[in-house]
């Protein structure tokens, strides 16, 4: 019978033990109940993950285009740097032209106008075009080397084109070298002004 108290007497301090550990677990419960009502429901994590999804593919394909618009620009400009040098090249044989220009019959002559006609072709097909030298001078297009006065011309105007510019596709290879038309100096409008007071 002391081994039937004894045994009862374990399984009552057992018991106690177990209560503790059930309150325990119950005080821990609310807890992670409140953890998991922080997190977000399954919804509102997958819609989460689908907003990331759709900017990171928003940003892949910006990225593609560009990549795809730098490669086009590579493309486009990639003889900038060989035409910039042979235009001196250009330059000279023109003037050579207009020297030969004299003797228009002479199988030189024909020979280096068909060459002229070679190159200009040859510019044309990698997108180069000359520069319009006629009118007012623009500084995004223009390099004014010198000013002359002539009568009837308007400030700015320009007068003769030193040498050629150029543009490839939409960018300036070298600015037209012009020679202005000069305004009238502010001392001469004066002195004029002063004579007629008097």
């Amino acid at each position: 019978m002391q081994d039937h108290d004894q045994e009862t007497e374990v399984v009552e301090e057992e018991i106690p033990a177990t209560d503790e550990v059930v309150e325990e677990n119950s005080e821990e419960a609310p807890e992670e109940e409140a953890e998991v009502e922080e997190a977000l429901t399954p919804e509102a994590e997958a819609l989460k993950w689908k907003e990331a999804a759709i900017r990171t593919a928003a940003d892949l394909d910006n990225y593609r285009k560009r990549m795809a618009r730098e490669r086009s620009d590579d493309l486009r400009f990639a003889r900038s740097g060989l035409i910039e040098e042979l235009l001196p090249v250009f330059d000279n044989f023109a003037m050579g032209l207009q020297m030969a220009e004299q003797e228009q019959d002479s199988m030189i002559y024909k020979g280096m106008a068909m060459v002229k006609g070679q190159m200009e072709d040859f510019l044309s097909a990698q997108g180069v075009k000359e520069v319009a030298a006629e009118g007012v001078f623009d500084p995004n297009f223009h390099e004014a080397v010198a000013e002359e006065e002539k009568e009837g011309a308007e400030p700015g105007e320009i007068l003769f084109v030193k040498r050629k510019g150029y543009m490839l596709h939409d960018r300036l290879l070298r600015a037209a070298a012009v020679i202005v038309a000069k305004g009238p100096e502010k001392e001469s409008a004066e002195e004029a002004s002063e004579e007629g007071a008097e």
